[in-house]
């Protein structure tokens, strides 16, 4: 009887920590960067798999007045066709200096800031665009997943972005 006891001590005790598990930084900075080495491979199904189906990816940029100038949102499944077209016209590298990761309260969800410079060859003069990118992330039933990204184009300077 005893022994029936402290297995099912193990065993529910267990279960609090098996269902509510907790989010680190390490965690959220390799998934950024298994993020960015799917996407240098051209390899869009595995990218795009590291995000939520209800992802949502905003692009805009900073102008000369430091305000913001909205380009649009995409949903995850116009985010996989605009990123298919691009990498079928030309060459395209992004490097991510990963800067602060930012864990809620609840340890289920963070927020990343990075630093991304992208080079894009292809028809036309190679371009060089530098953004602010904020990803942010949740612990869901699959794992952990990025919930959206937004990139703020800034002017490129050299060795540095902002």
């Amino acid at each position: 009887m005893r022994r029936a006891a402290i297995l099912a001590m193990i065993v529910f005790g267990a279960a609090p920590a098996l269902a509510d598990p907790r989010l680190t930084e390490p965690q959220v900075r390799a998934l950024a960067e298994r993020q960015s080495h799917a996407w240098n491979a051209g390899d869009l199904a595995a990218y795009f798999a590291t995000f939520t189906p209800a992802a949502r990816f905003t692009d805009q940029a900073l102008g000369n007045d430091n305000k913001i100038v909205p380009y649009g949102v995409s949903t995850l499944t116009q985010a996989r066709e605009q990123s298919r077209k691009t990498l079928a016209s030309g060459k395209v590298r992004e490097t991510l200096t990963l800067g602060q990761v930012t864990l809620a309260a609840d340890r289920r969800t963070a927020q990343l800031a990075a630093d991304a410079v992208t080079e894009i060859s292809g028809p036309g003069a190679p371009r060089r665009v530098c953004a602010k990118r904020t990803e942010t992330f949740a612990l869901t039933p699959a794992g952990l997943r990025a919930t959206g990204q937004t990139d703020t184009i800034v002017r490129c300077r050299s060795g540095a972005i902002g």
